[in-house]
This record gives structure tokens, C-alpha cells and sequence, in this order.
């Protein structure tokens, strides 16, 4: 195990490895394909864990090699839909061959992803579960797959480019009202209807198309710092792959499959995501107890996790300095209550 420094992050202490020490040494190439958020913090949560840990969105395998380097005795199975992330992965994690395992499925389908190994878990129990939510930095840069509008591609944005259906094609089809409703959900609030409009009478099919639809509809002066579209194409994104749909699936499936005390990490990026990861975790805390707080419970409801802190951690400013990405990451932590 590398050395650990205790490091504050977002007022919660982490015993974390140093970010100019140890983890600075591991094998993950940072930024040649994606740069892991809140590194030290994953570490210090799950490194030093005993049993199997559920990289649930693998990427390009950072945070799990992180792990797998920290702890030799640790073993991490890890679910991405990307082809291109498992094969990064793949490369990324080949140092620790015999002790990681790669599914091609989505973290909502966590739950069938540890039965259909059990073989190769052999009974070790799930200490822990990552998820980092969102796109990822290779994703975005990879101007091809229509994930961005700094470079016109066509408008596609499926985490998977083998299944379901483009930005385009759900655009082709979208009714104006539920695409306002989409707008306003991810936070694009007054001029929601007017881009709505303008997008579904355009019909874009390139990135370029989506932007220059939505400047149409956003008066100059009233424009936010950063691109005009930045929080429509957030908004594409999302319901394109149903993320708010596989989070939900994917975080009863992750308690699920955790052994009593294991660890529930979950990285968000999105007010939208960690509203939701906030009030699951509060949720399962309280067993789903109504009662008046003065009076106590008297519904018999049974907690089913502890949760470390009621607000997210942040990362630190270093970090933030060095990876941009990563002020807009928000950290949720939650155990699994002992049977």
C-alpha cells in the first residue's frame, strides 16, 4: 500500500494518498485518455478495501488502476458500454492481468454483471461500487461521435454507437413540448421554449446544425458566459442514453449487490444527478420513514445504508488547477447497513 496523508475536500477529511506522491507514480497515463476525478479521494474510499470492487463506469480504466495498484490483494470488475472505453481499459489494466475483469453492459445492469460472473468472484464479497458519472474528457474529444460542439460531427451522442437511436434521430421524432420539458430539467429555464421551437423546425443532423439552432434563439445580450448551447447539448446527452433512467436502476442494483459495509461511491457532475444520488442515499438512510421527526419512528422502517455527510465533497482546488473538469465533481458516499 502506498502512504496516506489525510487531505480535506468540501469540509470532509479523506485518509488519501498524496497527489504529488504515490499516485502520481501509478500506471494510468493521465491524459491520454481520460484524467480520473477525485483520484485521491476513490483511493482513500476503496483502495484499501478486501474482496472485489465494481468499477461500474470503467472509461479508460484510471480509477481502477489506481486501485488495483494501491491494494494487491484487491479485484475489480469493470462495466462500460463504450466499446472504445473497454478497450482502452483493457490496455490500461493488462499490468494487473488475472485480477480484473472487463463487461460490456451498462451500470444499470450491475446486478446481472456480478451474477454471470460468480465464477470468476468466486464467492469474494463486493466491497465496493464506483460510479463516475457523465461523459467522459476522451468522449468530448473525440469530435466523431457528436458528444460536443467543438467540432461538427454528425449528431449522434450514444455512449454506445452500436444501439439505439441518435440525437438526430430523437430529435426527428421529438414532440416540441417534451423537448422544453428536457431543456428545463437540465436547466435551461427562460429561453426554453424558443430553442425547443427553433431545433425542432431546424432538425439538425451535425453538431454545428444543434449550435447554430439554438443561437437563433438566444438574443446576443442574453447569453451566459461559455457556449450558447452548452446546457442543450447537456440536455441531448442525457436523454439519449437515459442516464437519469440507468442512474436510478443502477444505484438499487449497486446496494443490492454490496456486501454489509460495502461502499457505494458515486461521482456526479450535473445538479440534476446528484439531486437524485442526495435524495436515494437519504432515502435508503431512513428506510423510507415518514414519521414526524418530534415524534420518532413508529413505522418499523429499517435503514439500509449510513451516509458519510449530508453535503457532496468537492475537489480540491489543486486538482481543479490542474484538471478543470473536475469543479463541477461532486462526491456521494454511502455504506451498506450490516443484515
Amino acid at each position: 500500500m502506498g502512504s496516506l496523508a489525510m487531505s480535506s475536500v468540501g469540509g470532509a477529511s479523506f485518509s488519501a494518498c498524496s497527489p504529488t506522491g504515490d499516485i502520481e507514480r501509478l500506471p494510468v497515463e493521465r491524459g491520454s485518455y481520460h484524467v480520473p476525478v477525485m483520484a485521491d479521494e476513490i483511493v482513500a474510499l476503496l483502495g484499501s478495501l478486501d474482496g472485489v470492487v465494481v468499477d461500474a463506469t470503467l472509461g479508460g480504466g484510471g480509477h481502477s488502476a489506481l486501485l488495483l495498484a494501491v491494494n494487491p490483494t484487491l479485484r475489480i470488475i469493470g462495466i462500460d458500454r463504450d466499446p472504445e472505453a473497454r478497450a482502452q481499459a483493457a490496455q490500461t489494466l493488462a499490468p494487473f492481468a488475472g485480477r480484473f475483469m472487463i463487461a460490456a453492459a451498462t451500470f444499470a445492469e450491475i446486478a446481472d454483471v456480478v451474477r454471470d460472473n460468480a465464477a470468476w468472484i468466486d464467492g469474494a464479497p463486493i466491497v465496493g461500487v464506483l460510479m463516475d458519472l457523465g461523459v467522459s474528457s476522451h468522449q468530448l474529444d473525440e469530435g466523431e461521435r457528436g458528444f460536443s460542439f467543438r467540432a461538427d460531427a454528425p449528431l449522434d451522442m450514444r455512449m454506445d454507437p452500436t444501439s439505439g437511436v441518435t440525437a438526430a434521430e430523437y430529435l426527428a421524432t421529438a414532440d416540441v413540448h417534451e423537448f422544453i420539458r428536457l431543456l428545463r430539467a437540465n436547466g435551461e429555464d427562460r429561453f426554453a421554449g424558443a430553442i425547443a421551437r427553433s431545433v425542432i423546425t431546424a432538425q439538425p443532423t451535425t453538431t454545428d446544425e444543434l449550435s447554430a439552432a439554438v443561437a437563433r434563439a438566444v438574443p446576443m445580450a442574453a447569453r451566459r458566459k461559455g457556449h450558447v448551447a452548452t446546457r442543450v447539448f447537456q440536455a441531448l446527452r442525457i436523454a439519449v442514453n437515459d442516464e437519469m433512467g440507468q442512474l436510478e436502476e443502477g444505484l438499487t442494483g449497486a446496494l443490492n449487490v454490496l456486501a454489509p459495509q460495502g461502499v457505494l461511491s458515486v461521482i456526479s457532475y450535473h445538479s440534476g444527478e446528484d439531486r437524485f444520488v442526495k435524495s436515494t442515499f437519504a432515502h435508503w438512510a431512513t428506510g423510507g420513514c415518514t414519521c414526524p421527526y418530534a415524534l420518532g419512528c413508529v413505522c418499523g422502517a429499517v435503514a439500509l445504508v449510513t451516509v458519510d455527510r449530508a453535503s457532496a465533497a468537492l475537489a480540491t482546488a489543486t486538482e481543479i488547477s490542474s484538471n478543470p473538469r473536475a469543479r463541477s465533481a461532486r462526491l456521494r458516499v454511502a455504506r451498506k447497513v450490516s443484515a
